[in-house]
């Protein structure tokens, strides 16, 4: 079973998109990966898409990556094409990406060389560590605190940063957790100054302070864990950007990872709707195949539509942010168009390919029970689908 790759001739795209669209499927195809662990399975993921060369699409040229600069395109069509062989699979590609981003875009040139060119070999595994127990959607909530070293308490900052700095507080729905070689952690310099205190930072895995070990269990299995920091202590030359200017960076990584959580969404509902396709030519029903009634054939149509639609907003979110189309608030707009959209849609595609299943859908270890199960962070992570419609809508209004 294998992906149409019809789309890729849509003018949205390059001849270097259309190449990974030609070539990823057979080695996506030829993959077995035994995912009954998903901490393992994610570390041969890595492992295999580092030696195999898909994860240099994760950094820019200069740091051993395969393109000059991070490309949405290419990451939308990357993650629409693993998700459709398996989730965990471009979940493992897009955290080597998401991981890294706030490096790659506010990096200096030594922690740019420390730890890019690992990322995109697969020796490093990368961790985004925004997100708290009550501050998600709201960033500006967070709690975790950085002082310099020499300080004493948990706030404010000092002109002196180079005894380093001590972190305390708790991160949270960190994918990777517990099995990322560095995390890329965000925590308030400035605590009364709400976005505009926070700070970057790059943590390696075993620096004094960091517990990194409670892992947490979620309804479609991949490596999430709890961060406890207790006076973890960061080296001076590990901040990252620039003091205060986290919020920003952190955005700024959001923005262009967007677009590819809708891809990996496709990708999801690509599969549904050929696993529908297959089953319902397969199934005999009253004298006939399923396929032969029309009902079904009308589900398939509106799946159809539903994917066409998502995967249409996607690329256009892709291309602009390539291309510098239209201003910056433009391009957000259109990513959150593009996530809620292809999120949204794919969870209707997904639930209606059970449905026609029927019981057989619901069975532990059926590919779209799996999916049905797979599809649903996506409507969450790294923007819910209610932050996605306010900023729609506040741009709206304006």
């Amino acid at each position: 079973m294998t992906p149409s790759i019809a789309h890729l001739a849509l003018p949205f795209f390059d001849a270097e998109h259309r190449d990974i669209a030609e070539r990823l499927p057979a080695w996506a195809a030829a993959q077995d990966v035994d995912e009954r662990d998903d901490r393992a399975a994610c570390r041969d993921w890595v492992r295999r898409l580092g030696s195999d060369g898909w994860l240099r699409y994760c950094v820019a040229a200069e740091h051993g990556g395969a393109l000059p600069q991070l490309d949405s395109r290419a990451l939308v069509v990357l993650r629409e094409t693993l998700a459709f062989y398996s989730p965990l699979a471009d979940f493992a590609f897009a955290m080597q990406g998401l991981g890294s981003g706030a490096i790659s875009l506010g990096g200096t040139p030594a922690q740019q060389a420390a730890y890019l060119p690992a990322v995109a070999r697969g020796d490093k595994i990368a961790a985004f560590a925004l997100s708290e127990p009550d501050a998600g959607s709201d960033v500006a909530a967070m709690k975790t605190r950085a002082a310099c070293a020499h300080q004493t308490g948990a706030g404010g900052t000092n002109s002196s940063e180079g005894a380093g700095w001590r972190l305390n507080g708790t991160k949270t729905w960190i994918s990777n957790g517990g099995l990322a070689d560095f995390y890329c952690v965000f925590a308030k310099t400035e605590p009364q100054a709400g976005s505009r205190g926070i700070t970057a930072f790059i943590v390696d895995k075993g620096a004094s302070g960091l517990d990194d070990s409670q892992h947490i269990h979620v309804m479609a299995p991949h490596p999430l864990a709890t961060l406890t920091f207790t006076d973890c202590a960061v080296p001076a030359d590990c901040k990252l950007g620039e003091l205060n200017g986290g919020f920003k960076l952190a955005m700024q990584t959001l923005d262009i990872f967007r677009a590819s959580v809708a891809g990996a969404a496709l990708g999801m509902a690509r599969r549904a709707l050929a696993e529908a396709i297959d089953y319902a030519r397969q199934r005999q029903m009253f004298g006939q195949t399923l396929a032969d009634f029309q009902l079904t054939q009308a589900k398939l149509g509106e799946m159809a539509a539903l994917i066409d639609a998502g995967a249409l907003l996607t690329y256009r979110a892709a291309w602009m942010r390539d291309t510098n189309h239209g201003s910056m608030k433009e391009r957000s707009v259109a990513a959150a168009m593009a996530k809620m959209t292809a999120t949204e849609n794919a969870q209707r595609v997904i639930d209606m390919a059970l449905q026609m299943h029927g019981g057989r859908g619901v069975e532990v270890g059926a590919k779209v029970e799996s999916l049905y199960r797979d599809i649903r962070s996506l409507r969450i992570y790294e923007g819910a689908t209610e932050v996605q419609q306010l900023i729609i809508g506040k741009a709206v209004l304006q």
